[in-house]
């Protein structure tokens, strides 16, 4: 019985107290965040996927953490560009004519984390993501359905890097 006392009281002081949240990350106590666009600085990259890719960091914040988002000056602060953005083949079938069986979009991203409460805590770091699709479909009708596997890896990854800060 005293176990589960002093068990409880311990979950009590750590949820509490803004040093660990039990959703899985430290926020520094900070109760706002802000993504800035997201650039495409890439030729392949477009505006509707670095839109796409903004969103998507913005939601996955909004869902897995108590933090509120705010246009600008959040508390916590994400910006970036969206670095590489590129199409290879990654299955070559052999035969009289070589063809790739499989194709790889690969989409490199550079973020900028701020977080104005602990400095220390602030990085610039690369992220790189890739899903790989069947090399006889169209591109362009996979492409949405690709960003969003990649995105979701992405978005996940920076999480991690930033507030997941284990």
């Amino acid at each position: 019985m005293k176990k589960i006392i002093y068990i409880s009281a311990l979950f009590l002081i750590f949820s509490g107290c803004g040093i660990y949240s039990f959703t899985g990350g430290q926020y520094s106590g900070a109760k706002t965040f802000s993504v800035d666009y997201i650039k495409p600085q890439t030729a392949l990259a477009t505006p509707t996927y670095s839109q796409k890719l903004t969103e998507s960091l913005k939601d996955l914040l909004l869902s897995q953490s108590p933090l509120k988002l705010v246009e600008t000056d959040g508390e916590l602060h994400y910006a970036g560009a969206v670095t590489d953005y590129r199409i290879t083949p990654v299955a070559i079938q052999g035969g009289e004519a070589e063809q790739a069986s499989l194709n790889r979009l690969t989409i490199s991203l550079k973020i900028k984390y701020t977080n104005n409460i602990e400095s220390d805590l602030n990085f610039e770091k690369s992220f790189t993501k890739f899903a790989d699709y069947d090399a006889a479909t169209d591109l362009f009708s996979v492409e949405e359905e690709l960003w969003r596997q990649i995105n979701e890896q992405l978005t996940i990854e920076i999480f991690n890097a930033s507030v997941g800060n284990w």
